[in-house]
Order: C-alpha cells, then structure tokens, then sequence
C-alpha cells in the first residue's frame, strides 16, 4: 500500500511563491508515476503536472506550465511542486498522486495524500 503526505500548502500573495513536498512510502518515486492534481470549491479536480518513475520526463498542464516546476528526490522519497508567480485562480487544494502508468487523468492514479491547502489573496 502506498501512503502519500502532502505539506507546503499555505497563504501567499499574488506573484508569491510555494514549495509543496509530497512524502511517499518504500520506493514510491522510484516505482511510480507522480503526479500533482488541484480542486478548488465547487470545481472538479484538474491535473497540474506529472513527473515519470525517477524523474525520467515531466509535463504540466497549460496553467502550470513556465510557473510551476515538479522535480523528485530518490533519497527522500519525494516529489516536490515548486510554484511561482502564483495566481488568485491557483487558489485549490492541491493533491499528491501516484500510479503504475503516467497520466492526466485522475482516474489512473490509485494512491492519494490527504491534500494540502494553497491560497493566494489578491
């Protein structure tokens, strides 16, 4: 079973900056797809970016791309959300996921943290 922990999360402004880790269990970035997804209130959960087993390739949704950076740590076993030039409509709960295969749609990804809260006032 694979357990993932997000933290990170918090207040910023507008053009501020955050770094959100995801903890996983055993070998998770190693054997796993990661991937960051997003919710905000009453508004369906949306992919942000993904990261191949051990960092291999990445890709990011249209929103993230050129502000948002996704990285790993095989030592630490965990993978990182690097946000800049943050955005009122980044404002979500952002969500840390793994699977066996890759993917943007969150319907692949078995495993999920608990979430962790980013917002960022205007």
């Amino acid at each position: 079973q694979v357990q993932l922990v997000e933290s990170g999360g918090g207040l910023v402004q507008t053009g501020g900056s955050l770094r959100l880790s995801c903890a996983g269990s055993g070998r998770t970035f190693v054997n796993y797809a990661m991937a960051w997804f997003r919710q905000a209130p009453g508004k369906e959960r949306e992919f942000v970016a993904a990261i191949m087993r051990s960092g291999a390739s990445t890709n990011y949704a249209d929103s993230a791309k050129g502000r948002f950076t996704i990285s790993g740590d095989n030592d630490k076993n965990t993978v990182y959300l690097e946000m800049n030039s943050l955005k009122p409509e980044d404002t979500a709960v952002y969500y840390c996921a793994a699977s066996i295969v890759g993917s943007q749609l969150a319907a692949m990804y078995p495993y999920w943290g608990q979430g962790t809260q980013v917002t960022v006032s205007s």
